[in-house]
């Protein structure tokens, strides 16, 4: 494994992250309220996360296993014992004025990630990962409050979470973005989140410290928090680089605090100073006993986990016969690689169908700002498609121009090359016909080739193409080309 350079040239830059994750479940850690996105506010909600008196939490099984799971992924310890406790702070949008969280003992522990950065891959380090339930929502837009203040919308209160804390193991912007990308594949892999930035189901906090390189001790971090895209994770370490060298170079100290980074600033600012755990008194939860796990459902879980990327994408190169670069891109999405798999086999050319979808397939995937699982094309159609290309009944510029259709809305390639009238020409006495005229019409290029000058008959070929509206197969008109230049 390759160490990453220098982003600096006085400060190593020390980056640890902690991830914060929405699992997949249809209640909520602690009570049986739903959930969901998109609802009216606070309508999700039951009196458990209202913390009403008298109520006490029940755990959900399903959060548990999917903890396990995303434990096993990332190569942590899973401990048949954790302990819940209480993480008390005051804010308007957490009803209980306690968070129930994991802290001594939580349920995974010592995992890694390998990730790709800066030229080479890197092993950074996973600390813990915990369970806890989310806290509400506070409202200060005034387009939604209408001045009036702040507006607290409960439906997200108990909705379960991870909290996945690297080591401090990360030394550029570049890095921690890959790593939670990585993490992010991972997680929708093994289907324990959506991890959908946008509805805050996958943010980061991110610490941020420098020291010089070549010193051993850390220096004091900063911590920017609720971080919800891969752009302004750099952004935001960046900025924090720039503004803690600037301090150190000017003799200054770095204050340990919370930030906030200002996307439209490009700026962070102080939230509070000097946050350590024990601000938060934690202490273990009287209303929930310890959680223990049957190592044999541990083991169940471990057997029923699926292949995840970095297995995959070796597989890939080894089965498909594809280059890394392809098999990475592939396997970055777990839908994507199904429909590849799916695809390659019944075409039988692995290597002609990775082309097609990692060209036209996802040119229109990232226009339409969807994926392959949201459309309609079926892998047995594109399968159907490259075929056509690959026996020379269409010619794959006819056949691009069935790609949107077909992901718009389905259907048999054939039968749409058959009603488009795009059937390659075959015709010998046609391609042989059209050769003549256009070498007719070009004797200076002609000459110019059967003077070694072997690149021109790719202009040739294109005036061919042209006589016959892009249909012939380009394979016979080289053919054709080349035979009667050298006659």
């Amino acid at each position: 494994m390759s160490a990453s350079p220098p982003v600096h040239a006085k400060y190593e830059v020390v980056i640890g992250l902690e991830v914060h994750v929405h699992l997949a479940t249809d209640s909520k850690l602690f009570s049986p309220a739903p959930v969901r996105y998109g609802d009216a506010p606070n309508h999700d909600v039951h009196p458990i996360c209202l913390a009403l008196p008298g109520v006490l939490p029940v755990l959900n099984a399903r959060a548990v296993e999917f903890a396990v799971r995303a434990g096993m992924a990332t190569h942590c310890t899973v401990h048949p014992r954790s302990v819940f406790a209480r993480k008390n702070y005051f804010y308007p949008d957490l009803p209980k004025g306690y968070q129930i969280s994991q802290y001594e003992e939580p349920i995974c522990t010592a995992g890694w990630l390998e990730i790709e950065a800066d030229g080479g891959a890197r092993r950074i380090g996973i600390t813990r990962i915990h369970m806890e339930e989310d806290a509400g929502k506070s409202i200060h837009d005034d387009a939604v409050t209408h001045g009036e203040g702040t507006h607290v919308d409960l439906n997200r209160a108990g909705v379960p979470l991870l909290e996945i804390v690297s080591e401090p193991d990360l030394r550029s912007p570049a890095e921690a973005a890959a790593y939670l990308r990585t993490l992010r594949c991972v997680l929708r892999y093994i289907e324990v989140s959506e991890a959908d930035m946008e509805k805050g189901q996958f943010r980061c906090d991110a610490n941020v410290s420098l020291r010089l390189h070549g010193e051993a001790a850390l220096g004091t971090r900063n911590e920017i928090k609720n971080l919800n895209s891969f752009r302004f994770v750099e952004q935001a370490i960046e900025t924090e680089i720039v503004r803690q060298a600037r301090i150190l170079d000017e003799g200054g100290t770095v204050q340990q605090a919370t930030r906030l980074f200002e996307p439209a600033t490009g700026r962070t600012k102080v939230m509070r100073t000097k946050e350590n755990a024990d601000d938060y008194r934690y202490f273990p939860d009287p209303d929930l006993v310890p959680l223990v796990i049957d190592p044999a459902e541990i083991e169940r879980i471990r057997i029923a986990l699926p292949e995840l990327p970095d297995r995959k994408r070796v597989r890939f190169e080894a089965e498909y016969g594809l280059p890394a670069y392809d098999a990475r891109l592939l396997t970055a999405d777990r839908a994507l690689a199904d429909f590849f798999e799916d695809a390659a086999r019944a075409n039988g050319t692995p290597k002609s169908v990775a082309n097609w979808i990692l060209r036209d397939v996802m040119q229109h995937l990232k226009e339409r700002d969807t994926d392959v699982s949201s459309t309609r094309l079926a892998p047995e159609a594109l399968a159907a498609l490259v075929r056509l290309v690959d026996e020379g009944k269409v010619t794959a510029k006819s056949a691009r121009e069935l790609v949107p259709e077909l992901i718009e809305k389905g259907g048999d390639p054939a039968a749409l090359v058959r009603e488009r009238g795009l059937e390659a020409v075959s015709d010998g006495g046609a391609l042989e016909a059209a050769a003549a005229e256009v070498l007719a019409a070009n004797p200076g290029a002609a000459g110019r080739f059967r003077a070694g000058e072997d690149k021109i008959l790719n202009f040739l070929m294109g005036q061919v193409m042209k006589k016959t509206g892009g249909k012939a197969s380009p394979a016979a008109v080289r053919d054709i080309l080349a035979r009667r230049l050298r006659e």
